[in-house]
């Protein structure tokens, strides 16, 4: 059921209506009477730097709070000899934002005044305690402009944190107060930084043609301040299996009470130890229990390996990371920062870090709303970014199944997780390609996919009355394990029922862990309603080329399909794998062993074929049925033989 949208009282866009809205912010959510004092809440606002006459982008974020933020008000002062704020845009939770400049009235407002050097932002949650903000949240980003007459130095974004009226964060439960950390502007001398044109490179948008492979738009450096002193030591690595002695360097800190080591990779001695002939790199990071491992290598060093087709793997307690060079995608990154910039100078870190607090608080909770599910390990973000003159991009989709492992704490049995899971903005947990490794001390489960996440493994045994006997049901109670198939009805699967086009789209995706479209280009399909449940899979599909729909543009979601169909969308998903299929000659042949061969039309032959071929089908009696209607049963069975045979599971 929809719930009414609450009126949101109307507030004066003018700098009294600023303060009465600040004044409002500590009385939305008031302190509970004898609530013990919590520790202050932890943000940052990130140090960047700036060329004259650029602009340049703030983060501000949340970095922890031990309880949710219910409203804010902050004012931040600036030098205005040598900056211009240009616009703030809010980023947490579903903001509404207004300026005096806009029409309208929004849950967060902001005023700039750039002649006396302040700007007062003030966010109030009017949603009855919905849409809190949680740590690990940005709060909002701040665009600032280096005046053309500024001079080389750094300049500070200063907040009166004493003052309540300039420096306030209500909580749910208390006002525990924040601190605040960062705000270093740097501004740097034109040209600095490799940049021959004089200018900050304008942001390439990228694309994700030839693939699926993309990286992030530019977005500034966030440097966080250690809390311990670094620790360096040199470390060994190893390049094709050989040790390579004090070709790196590994740096300790604590940052926000997390242990984190840097390997920094001897680029150069690298290099010249391989020439062409390297396959692996290997940097084995161990004793670091749960803290998190960076390995950096140079853009150099990213292209050397590229061209032969190596591959750079990050081996911590934790898990591992194994990644091909060419997935990062040099190319890309280099065409964001500036094609004049020397790929030397830009650096590539390889991260694999256990998740935030908020991040396992809601895996938890979506595991809690899933029936007999338990979370076996706590999560791990795997993240590849690269940095280049205080930006950074995300390499984050990637052209084909990259792997990655979560190594099982001593004594969980590998055998109690059904499958890995990725927490999506909805809160839901969707499953990714998963298989358990059994190991001599402990067990490991690898995971694929096609993009970088956070993620966790669960348990989550699923049975049906209706299948007990059934001969799909090892294939089928697997297949919802993973969340990949669902029953029609409370223990019941319908195993001989037929299944819908929609509904076959959506298992093979959730089978092969697609859950977005890897590009914006809409489906175009005459229906396709918007809103639809499965509005978001078509488009998915469409844009990894699993389906095409039909000459009149319409896709038919709701008619039911038939094998033909379904193999034909199997054998495009078979690429995506690496499968390999049937070629003309082993059409012919794979066809010709069955009786009604001669009923698979021309544009199925191929599938078809390709699918038996990988075994994927048998046919039954001698039979193909490629018009026949497929069942749920069949589905489920198909898209399992498929992950199996590609290694995913």
């Amino acid at each position: 059921m929809f719930q009414p949208k609450k009126k949101r009282p109307r507030i004066r866009r003018t700098m009294s209506g600023l303060i009465a809205l600040t004044l409002l912010s500590s009385l939305v959510f008031p302190s509970i009477a004898g609530a013990e004092p919590a520790e202050p809440s932890q943000v940052q606002f990130a140090n960047v730097s700036v060329q004259p006459g650029q602009t340049v982008h703030v983060p501000v974020t949340l970095k922890q709070s031990y309880s949710q933020v219910s409203a804010y008000n902050m004012q931040i002062d600036y030098d205005t000899s040598a900056l211009e704020f240009v616009r703030i845009t809010p980023k947490s939770v579903s903001t509404i934002s207004t300026s005096p400049e806009e029409t309208g009235t929004g849950d967060f407002q902001y005023v700039i005044n750039n002649e006396e050097g302040w700007v007062r932002i003030i966010w109030v949650n009017f949603n009855a305690g919905e849409r809190l903000i949680s740590d690990e949240q940005q709060l909002f980003d701040i665009e600032v402009k280096a005046k053309s007459n500024a001079t080389p130095g750094t300049k500070q974004l200063t907040v009166v944190q004493s003052d309540s009226e300039h420096w306030l964060f209500t909580n749910v439960e208390h006002n525990s107060g924040a601190q605040l950390s960062g705000g270093t502007i740097t501004i740097t001398a034109a040209n600095s930084g490799g940049d021959n044109s004089g200018s900050t490179p304008t942001p390439n948008p990228g694309n994700s043609s030839g693939g699926g492979g993309s990286v992030s738009p530019t977005t500034p450096v966030v440097t966080p301040v250690p809390s311990t002193p670094a620790v360096t030591k040199g470390v060994d690595i190893y390049v094709n299996g050989q040790k390579q002695e004090q070709s790196a360097t590994a740096t300790t800190s604590t940052v926000n009470n997390q242990v984190t080591t840097t390997v920094h990779v001897d680029n150069e001695k690298v290099i010249n130890q391989i020439g062409s002939g390297l396959k692996t790199l290997l940097l084995p990071i161990t004793g670091t229990g749960k803290g998190a491992v960076v390995g950096e290598l140079n853009g150099k060093l990213v292209k050397t390996m590229e061209g032969s087709n190596a591959e750079v793997v990050i081996q911590t307690d934790s898990g591992t990371y194994t990644l091909p060079a060419n997935q990062i995608q040099v190319d890309q990154v280099l065409n964001q920062f500036g094609s004049t910039v020397p790929l030397e100078d830009i650096t590539i870190q390889i991260a694999i870090a256990p998740s935030a607090t908020s991040k396992q608080t809601a895996i938890q909770a979506a595991a809690d709303k899933l029936e007999n599910t338990t979370v076996i390990a706590a999560p791990i973000d795997f993240e590849v970014k690269a940095i280049w003159n205080g930006q950074q991009v995300n390499v984050d989709r990637f052209n084909s199944y990259v792997e990655r492992s979560i190594t099982l704490p001593e004594g969980v049995d590998g055998s109690k997780i059904t499958t890995g899971v990725v927490l999506q903005p909805d809160g839901s947990l969707l499953h990714v390609p998963t298989k358990v490794i059994k190991g001599n001390v402990q067990d490991s489960a690898i995971i694929n996919s096609l993009t970088n996440s956070t993620y966790a493994l669960i348990y989550h045994p699923a049975t049906f009355s209706d299948v007990s006997s059934h001969w799909s049901r090892d294939d089928v109670q697997d297949l919802a394990s993973r969340l990949i198939v669902q029953g029609t009805g409370e223990n019941v699967f319908a195993p001989d029922q037929s299944i819908t086009r929609a509904e076959f789209t959506a298992v093979l995706l959730r089978g092969l862990g697609l859950h977005a479209p890897r590009s914006a280009e809409a489906a175009s399909f005459t229906d396709v309603e918007t809103g639809s449940w499965y509005e978001n899979e078509v488009e998915t599909a469409v844009s990894y080329g699993l389906i095409s729909g039909y000459a009149d543009e319409s896709f038919r979601p709701n008619s039911e399909i038939s094998r033909a169909e379904a193999l034909t969308i199997v054998s495009r998903a078979m690429k995506l794998v690496g499968l390999a299929q049937a070629d003309a000659s082993e059409t012919t042949s794979l066809l010709s062993t069955y009786s009604d061969s001669a009923k698979v039309q021309a544009w199925a032959a191929e599938p078809v074929a390709s699918a038996i071929k990988q075994e994927l089908v048998q046919g039954a009696d001698g039979k193909l049925m490629s018009d026949a209607d497929i069942s749920r049963a069949q589905s489920a069975a198909i898209v399992k033989r498929l992950l199996a045979k590609a290694g995913l599971i």
